[in-house]
Order: structure tokens, then sequence, then C-alpha cells
């Protein structure tokens, strides 16, 4: 996992609100460390999502923070649009560097 400049509680936040952003707009912009943890992290509440146990519904909600409305959405309207797709559920776009530090940019969306 990469650090990104963060310490541990800092990242976990960070990662969690990249990807309810991810969930609720489908769509993101940042940079591309960031976009290719946060896609990790929301390949792994999608296939939390495609198996529907509680206790899979227990784990996303935990890891978003109990935000409901990104939680159900991830069980509602998201897992079932990929049941018959085995992972690659993101896809990252790159963009131009940001004028301030040269960081590669990214459109983080889903496929």
């Amino acid at each position: 996992m990469r650090k990104l400049g963060v310490d541990n509680k800092h990242r976990r936040s960070m990662l969690a609100n990249l990807v309810i952003e991810l969930i609720m707009n489908e769509k993101i912009q940042t940079t591309e460390a960031r976009a290719k943890e946060a896609k990790r992290m929301f390949e792994k509440m999608v296939t939390l999502g495609k198996r529907g146990t509680l206790v899979s519904r227990r784990n996303v909600a935990a890891f978003l923070m109990n935000n409901e409305e990104a939680t159900k959405k991830v069980f509602d309207v998201i897992a079932p649009r990929y049941k018959d797709r085995n992972g690659g559920y993101a896809r990252i776009l790159k963009l131009n560097e940001r004028r301030g530090d040269d960081a590669l940019m990214v459109i983080l969306e889903l496929v």
C-alpha cells in the first residue's frame, strides 16, 4: 500500500472519502497515486457488494465510515451492474500534470 505522504489514519480517511465520492458521482479527478489506491479499495467494496451477505454489508459500511447512501448504492445499484464481470470495475484516464507540483492528474471512473 502506498503511504501517500500522510499517516495511517489520514490515509484511511482520505481513501474512504475518495471511494465514497467515486460511488456517489461515478467519476472523480485526483492524482495518479491516490487514484490507484482508491481503485483498489473501490473494487474490494464492489466484490463485497456482489456477495450481498450481512457481513459484507457491515464491512462495506465500516470502510465507508457508515455512509448509508454510499453503502446502499454499492449493494442496490453498482454491484448488480457488475454481477457478470470478474474485476476491473473502474478505469483510470490520464490527464495533464498539475501546475503547482507537476503531479499527474487522472480521472477515475466506473466502467
